[in-house]
């Protein structure tokens, strides 16, 4: 069969196989497992093409049980792994960042827009130069400093909205 044949032959079942193998795979896996079963049930088909049946849908529900059961086999050997390494190297335990705890601090962090909250922890917890933090935000060193100033401004605000005096530190006497 040349490759045009093939491909007719194949475009021709294709149709009834994606959705019947969908829904056999819906009832059967999570969405994600079963679109990646679907596409290699369906690389197998076209793979084995020659060998496939008159009656195909049955064989190619075959295909997909096995391919299913790989799936499953692989995530359970996954886990295992992943159990085995967090005994023998767990996970580091999430801290807090450097600083006394400041409620104030927390809340006008969390008040501000997401992208000045993690301009500020970069520079402040992580202590990072402008140009280091336009090297982990994908911008430009300019960019960064003058977003940095602006998020600064904003943070010295909502800290001076919410009661606490005007901070010296930084300032020149």
């Amino acid at each position: 069969m040349n490759v045009d044949a093939r491909r007719v032959r194949f475009e021709t079942i294709a149709p009834a196989v994606i959705d019947a193998v969908r829904r056999y795979l819906a009832r059967r896996t999570d969405p994600a497992t079963a679109d990646d079963v679907l596409s290699e049930t369906l690389l197998i088909c076209w793979r084995r093409l020659d060998e496939m049946p008159a009656e195909h849908l049955p064989w190619a529900y075959g295909v997909a049980r096995w391919c299913l059961a790989n799936a499953d086999r692989g995530r359970r050997r996954q886990a295992r792994l992943t159990a085995r390494i967090a005994v023998l190297d767990p996970p580091p335990e999430a801290v807090a960042g450097p600083g006394p705890d400041d409620d104030d601090l927390r809340a006008a962090l969390a008040a501000m827009r997401p992208e000045d909250a993690e301009l500020l922890r970069l520079w402040a917890w992580e202590d990072l130069s402008p140009a280091q933090i336009a090297v982990v935000l994908g911008i430009s060193a300019n960019a960064a400093t003058i977003r940095l100033h602006r998020a600064r401004q904003r943070l010295r605000k909502l800290i001076e909205g919410a009661g606490h005096e005007e901070s010296t530190e930084g300032s020149r006497p």
